[in-house]
């Protein structure tokens, strides 16, 4: 089951803008000088994926994967905090 048909250009647009996002972010992932560059990138990817999968949802009709972004979403945070934690102050749990 697709989407209605009004929605087939713009939900088109909008992955190929996310995924050249992906791209780009994983450009950075790749060539950033710094590790705190690096942690950016892949906070910045996980926002990218999760959009992702909305859009996916919302193409498919689906609602199982929702709750699938937002368990990657709550995942992306806390390992996002974690490792700056890490970096900052060399242990995760003090």
């Amino acid at each position: 089951m697709t989407g209605p048909l009004i929605l087939t250009l713009p939900l088109a647009f909008a992955f190929a803008c996310f995924a050249a996002g992906m791209v780009m972010t994983l450009i950075r992932l790749l060539i950033g000088p710094t590790v705190a560059d690096r942690v950016l990138a892949v906070d910045t990817m996980v926002v990218n994926t999760i959009a992702l999968i909305v859009l996916y949802g919302i193409k498919t009709g689906l609602g199982l994967n929702f709750p699938a972004a937002m368990l990657l979403a709550m995942t992306g945070f806390v390992s996002t905090v974690a490792f700056c934690k890490f970096l900052l102050r060399g242990s995760v749990i003090e």
